[in-house]
């Protein structure tokens, strides 16, 4: 029984490595090397499960950012725009040192528009600043924390000062919540002459490929 039991026990294994080399001898030229290129997420594979005395590691903006995004983003109507949805590219690079650029080409209900964002962050510190301009006549600036966990999972916390819009007072607030390496979502909120917070939606930005 114990030498049927080992016969067995090989053959599933044979059978197992011999499936695994034809899928490696069927798969088209250069394959492999576009799976390695997908980036992968910033806390480093430990080999053991993560412990409470282990460190999150600080958030590497030029390998998670750089490169050309799209978006999607449901917006309900306010002092920003018209109720709808808007769509377009976002695309994000490299000025010097701590400074970045991201330019946002988009389409809404009022037609096209361009948003153009310069970008500090201070990765020790572990804050980002940035400078909003947008093409519908507005602009503003924004400052927050970058927070992460031992999941690879990373959160930035973006308040804005008040700032003038169609004659309201305006203060906006994003947090960005950074799901993997290839999307995150902006969970956004608007307070208008000093009121409450209300939603103003929750958009994604997909990288491409």
């Amino acid at each position: 029984m114990r030498i049927q039991h080992l016969k067995r026990t090989w053959l599933v294994v044979l059978l197992a490595l011999n499936s695994t080399l034809n899928g490696e001898a069927s798969r088209p030229e250069g394959a492999k090397e576009t799976l390695q290129q997908v980036p992968k997420g910033a806390m480093p594979a430990l080999g053991r499960p993560t412990e409470s005395t282990d460190t999150v590691p600080l958030f590497d903006f030029d390998t998670y950012f750089l490169g050309k995004w799209t978006f999607e983003w449901s917006m309900p109507e306010s002092p920003l725009g018209p109720a709808g949805p808007y769509t377009g590219t976002t695309v994000v690079s490299k000025v010097d040192g701590r400074f970045y650029e991201a330019v946002t080409e988009g389409e809404g209900p009022s037609g096209n528009f361009k948003v153009r964002e310069l970008i500090a962050f201070h990765k020790e510190n572990k804050v980002l600043a940035r400078q909003v301009t947008d093409s519908r006549g507005f602009s503003y600036m924004q400052f927050g924390p970058v927070g992460g966990d031992l999941g690879g999972i990373y959160n930035i916390h973006f308040d804005s000062a008040p700032f003038t819009v169609n004659g309201k007072s305006v203060r906006v607030r994003h947090v960005m919540h950074l799901l993997s390496p290839l999307n995150y979502r902006v969970a956004s909120a608007i307070s208008v002459d000093g009121g409450p917070y209300t939603n103003l939606g929750t958009p994604w930005w997909r990288k491409n490929p």
